[in-house]
């Protein structure tokens, strides 16, 4: 305890001087312009940070009215909103235009990364509070010189910064991921009181129109439909481990993802993992460009401020990645968890609540922001699977499971309701009725050593998939019958192709991966490997080659087809028709509502040894590909850290057939419909989404008889 106090004082102290030195530079003009505008404007952030700290130690955010709390909130993300993004530092390109090209896109990083101030002043972390305030001033000084520093001069300064603060960036990350000590979230859901909203506003992050609706609407369903929605979650979870033969009774936590607004459903859900002998672990998505992944927010979240200004900034690792580092960063990643073995292995896995319905983001493509070298885009990767393979070496995924389900955002549109009414009714649709028509595909399936996926009306898809041998059908099966355990909701049947004999195009007019807009995507296999790919984003093939291998390759050479899946559940699809909302799904409910293909790892990576059954008994043997096996020779060779999966919707599907070695073809959908015997009950949806148009048509014809 002493030594926590000198601690905690040593860092007062500092905390004290770096506050001081930066009000100085708020009015000074020791720098030349026009770095003096930046370092001002930079360090009246700062201050208002400061500000911000002693308001929240104070305690007079107590009696803050709702107004107040918005108002606070708006003024601390103002400056990288869209309406001010343009003549933000926050923007490389403007920070470039201003400052140059030697300095401006690495001051706009060092703007970025301040902002993460915020998160750490609501969490009352002050030692990541005084470090970055420390590398401001570090830089600061730097210009104060007679000769304006070199580049390498703070690119260097920055360099050591993460490789030195790793350990206080990084271990607390991981230690976040399994310490439910750690609940500043968890104390939010728990003990705040959900019907007044001023809650939303004690996490730090941004709130929008739709975490306050969202909130707004939960607080009007009753506790039953609540509880409805929580134990869907939770139960799915559990089945997750039964299913899958996997112990949880030895597990105590679970880490529970979600969006702003949901509280009210994870309090119960909470409630329901403790009966289950689990606590919750919650953490933020990261704020830290040592711990962020991309442009991707994984964690607990509020509404994205700008997406153009966290795409701008998906790279700016660029700065400091190179063999030394990642050897820092693993060595750092590997005493963390040792430091918490036990935590982590008692770790169960995430139970992810995921939400859709905002204006899908085509993001610009700049020249100005940081891009990964072509050596450093192998590093990145080689990262990537190394820190993957620590994970599953103190998480062993062999023990853990997951779950995933999904509701609408109030931004969906005036529908919102009744959206969200219709995909509650999605997420608990009758699996053992799936589970039944879902077998007879997989019995057709089962019989073939390929499948034949062709489109119709401009989609040119046309890829003959092929499919592991059976050895013995009576034990064995190729697809996993999935339902809606892990996966919510239910509806699809999937396998890990064998990818010699696997050859052809897949191709789609339009589709949203990763929340990124692709425009007629095409991707050529050759032998199961990516062999081409292009898009119609941008006006240069070179930049849509570029959008494709960041985003959709994640600067591999090439990738496996992972998975092939047929997705069943044509409800799911319906109501994206109906209300005009397929472009704003997520992949989670996309993936159910056509063939989808994978690109990147199998759905067993890491755990392909152990066995997988579906309800009838038999083994699903297709856990591996050629690529997959590799890990028993060198396993730097068998994983690439990423499963994209590609979705063609049933109104672009021409046909889907079983090759058999006979020659026979065996029929599973023609013209987007189902056809096999037995499954004929997922055209219904379809037939009524018919007759409502032929019902629209004929309103439409009586109104205006000369339409």
């Amino acid at each position: 305890m002493g030594q926590e106090n000198a601690n905690e004082a040593y860092l007062q102290e500092r905390y004290g001087l770096t506050a001081e030195r930066i009000h100085e530079i708020c009015t000074e003009e020791t720098v030349p312009a026009p770095f003096c505008d930046y370092f001002q404007k930079t360090a009246r952030f700062l201050v208002q940070m400061e500000d911000l700290r002693e308001l929240l130690e104070s305690g007079a955010v107590r009696d803050y009215t709702l107004h107040q709390w918005e108002q606070l909130n708006t003024a601390l993300y103002y400056d990288i909103l869209p309406e001010q993004y343009e003549m933000s530092y926050g923007n490389p390109a403007y920070a470039v235009r201003k400052l140059g090209e030697v300095h401006g896109r690495i001051l706009s990083f060092l703007y970025a990364e301040l902002r993460g101030l915020i998160v750490y002043i609501f969490e009352r972390r002050l030692e990541e509070t005084v470090v970055l305030q420390e590398l401001f001033i570090e830089i600061y000084n730097c210009f104060e010189q007679e000769k304006l520093p070199e580049y390498k001069q703070i690119q260097q300064i920055v360099y050591w910064f993460v490789s030195d603060y790793s350990e206080l960036f990084a271990a607390y990350r991981t230690r976040s991921a399994v310490d439910p000590d750690l609940d500043f979230a968890a104390r939010i859901i728990m003990e705040s009181d959900l019907s007044d909203l001023r809650y939303l506003y004690q996490y730090g992050e941004y709130i929008s129109e739709n975490e306050r609706r969202t909130a707004e609407y939960m607080n009007r369903l009753s506790e039953e439909e609540i509880a409805a929605m929580a134990d869907t979650f939770t139960e799915g979870y559990r089945i997750g481990f039964e299913a899958g033969g996997k112990d949880l009774s030895i597990k105590r936590t679970v880490n529970i993802r979600y969006h702003l607004g949901f509280e009210r459903m994870v309090r119960a859900a909470i409630v329901n993992f403790r009966k289950l002998g689990l606590r919750p672990v919650i953490y933020r998505a990261a704020v830290s460009t040592i711990n962020k992944s991309r442009h991707l927010r994984i964690g607990y979240t509020g509404a994205a401020a700008n997406r153009q200004f966290d795409y701008d900034h998906r790279a700016d690792n660029a700065i400091y990645l190179d063999r030394r580092y990642i050897e820092r960063r693993l060595g750092v990643l590997r005493s963390a968890y040792e430091s918490y073995r036990t935590l982590a292995n008692e770790h169960a896995g995430p139970a992810v609540i995921e939400v859709f319905g905002e204006k899908p983001f085509v993001p610009e493509t700049k020249p100005e922001p940081y891009h990964l070298s072509g050596k450093q885009q192998k590093l990145s990767v080689e990262m990537q699977n190394e820190l993957s393979r620590l994970t599953d070496q103190y998480i062993p995924g062999r023990e853990r499971s997951f779950t995933i389900i999904a509701f609408p955002v109030p931004e969906i549109g005036p529908a919102f309701e009744e959206i969200f009414r219709e995909t509650v009714r999605i997420n608990t649709l009758d699996y053992r009725l799936y589970q039944s028509m879902q077998q007879v595909l997989i019995d057709a399936l089962d019989q073939g050593e390929a499948v034949h996926v062709r489109g119709k009306d401009g989609n040119r898809t046309d890829l003959m998939v092929a499919l592991t041998t059976l050895s013995d059908p009576k034990r064995e099966t190729l697809f996993e019958n999935c339902v809606a355990d892990v996966n919510i909701p239910v509806g699809e049947v999937f396998t890990s192709p064998r990818l010699a004999g696997t050859n052809g195009v897949l191709h789609v007019k339009q589709v949203y991966l990763g929340g990124l807009e692709y425009r007629d995507l095409e991707i050529k296999f050759r032998e199961g490997m990516v062999k081409d790919y292009s898009c119609g984003n941008f006006q240069t093939q070179e930049e849509n080659r570029g959008y494709i291998l960041e985003n959709v390759m994640y600067h591999h050479e090439t990738l496996p087809l992972g998975e092939f899946a047929i997705g069943t559940n044509t409800a799911a699809y319906v109501m994206a028709q109906r209300y005009g909302i397929a472009d704003k799904l997520p992949v989670l409910i996309a993936e159910k509502m056509g063939p989808h293909f994978a690109l990147g790892d199998t759905c067993y990576s890491w755990q392909e040894d152990t066995p997988v059954y579906n309800a009838d008994g038999r083994e699903v043997i297709a856990r591996d590909n050629e690529v997959s096996l590799l890990r028993r020779e060198d396993v730097s060779k068998a994983y690439f850290g990423c499963h994209t999966d590609i979705t063609i919707p049933y109104e672009e599907i021409g046909s889907i057939e079983v090759v058999c070695a006979d020659g026979r073809r065996i029929p599973l959908l023609r013209d987007g419909r189902f056809v096999l015997a037995g499954t004929e009950q997922l055209n219904v949806p379809l037939d009524e989404l018919k007759q409502g148009y032929c019902s629209l048509r004929d309103q439409r014809r009586e109104a205006n008889p000369l339409g």
